[in-house]
């Protein structure tokens, strides 16, 4: 059986507060979040327990995300001197970006695609591990995961998504997962 990991995590820190994105490695980890396909359920990494975290996304047969080669990954270079843009990965905003030569918000599609919406996002999260509130940001990420997976199995099912434009037009586009 094929092991399907969907990835997703939260960061301690803003761009801002470490001095640009260009230092996304600086933000570390919060909270990661997977669910395997083999496991059939989810598993929530805290930042002690991130080599964990990593060595499920290289075992994996592939890594499903949205963003993680631009930040997710980058965020966890910050712990591990393995190349993870070697992982075998789908990339969802990568794919659509490479078609539509814009950028898509998970948010976007996931409304437009299954009438569903993130239940906050990543700056709030920051702000919920000032305050020590890491469950609420494991909930949020849970549900990120939650999405991508569902978001990737509706494209891999029907050969495209959905999405609104900033003009609020519904429109699609065809995807190969």
């Amino acid at each position: 059986m094929k092991n399907v990991v969907y990835f997703d995590l939260e960061t301690q820190k803003s761009a801002d507060e470490v001095g640009g994105w260009d230092k996304i490695r600086d933000m570390r980890m919060s909270v990661g979040v997977t669910y395997s396909t083999a496991r059939g359920g989810y598993k929530i990494y805290a930042e002690d327990k991130v080599n964990d975290l990593i060595q499920e996304l290289i075992r994996a047969d592939l890594v499903i995300g949205f963003n993680q080669l631009r930040f997710d990954y980058e965020v966890l270079h910050g712990y591990t001197v393995f190349d993870l843009s070697q992982v075998p990965t789908l990339d969802m905003l990568v794919d659509l970006q490479s078609k539509l030569q814009h950028r898509l918000s998970l948010d976007s599609i996931a409304g437009a695609t299954l009438g569903v919406e993130k239940t906050s996002e990543g700056l709030q999260a920051i702000k919920w591990w000032k305050k020590g509130l890491v469950l609420e940001i494991a909930e949020y990420c849970c549900f990120d995961v939650k999405i991508t997976k569902l978001v990737h199995e509706f494209g891999a099912a029907n050969k495209q998504i959905f999405y609104k434009n900033r003009f609020g037009a519904l429109l699609s586009v065809g995807v190969s997962w």
